[in-house]
């Protein structure tokens, strides 16, 4: 069963999805403004206007991290996974793992704390890997036959990883909610049918790498 306050249930006919999709939406800009003690990266002078920003997107493929937030055991089992509910850059309501572009000047450990704590909150406390090396790489194109990872706006290159959660997270920025989730339940028909731009496969991945899929 999933997590307690998750509200998991689909379609979601009168639900209107936001303008600014997740995948590499600009949204209002004081949501991706971002500095911390961890990093002196200022998105709020790196981000790109929405004209320049598609205009990179038609010649280059954009650099991203997509990060599938786990709670473990004292041994360091994954007993659940989040999933975010949130409108996609394909234009529907779906559960998705967290995901976001990095910017100019920035590390990779520091755009994976900015977009964990922008999407679970600044509670999360979340625990990054001493060494961050992805446990794999997706790539998205706007061509869904080409990888099955989809973004209908960009060719997106991610580096993808799995980030223990030791605090108290909650939904934030444009998540519309949060769900906790054994690896059971999250292979299910019934998840499984709720997530799109290619998050099922890269949460079976995860699974995988740590040794728990069902």
């Amino acid at each position: 069963m999933v997590s307690r306050g998750s509200g998991f249930k689909a379609p979601f006919p009168s639900l209107s999805i936001p303008p600014d999709p997740v995948r590499g939406s600009e949204g209002p800009r004081r949501e991706n403004h971002f500095v911390s003690d961890f990093t002196d990266v200022d998105t709020e002078e790196t981000w790109l206007s929405d004209d320049d920003l598609a205009t990179v997107r038609g010649r280059v493929p954009m650099v991203y991290v997509d990060a599938v937030p786990v709670r473990v055991d004292s041994i360091g089992e994954v007993t659940h996974i989040g999933l975010l509910l949130r409108a996609m850059a394909d234009g529907t309501i779906s559960r998705a793992l967290v995901t976001g572009r990095v910017v100019f000047g920035e590390r990779i450990r520091h755009a994976l704390l900015r977009h964990l704590e922008k999407d679970l909150g600044p509670m999360a406390l979340p625990r990054l890997p001493a060494n961050p090396t992805p446990f794999t790489v997706a790539e998205y194109f706007p061509d869904p036959t080409i990888s099955g990872y989809h973004d209908p706006r960009q060719h997106a290159v991610s580096l993808a990883y799995i980030v223990p959660i030791d605090g108290e997270a909650s939904p934030a920025a444009d998540a519309l909610d949060l769900a906790w989730v054994t690896p059971e339940e999250a292979m299910s028909v019934e998840v499984i049918a709720e997530m799109t731009a290619g998050h099922d496969r890269l949460l079976r991945l995860a699974l995988g790498h740590t040794g728990q899929l069902p």
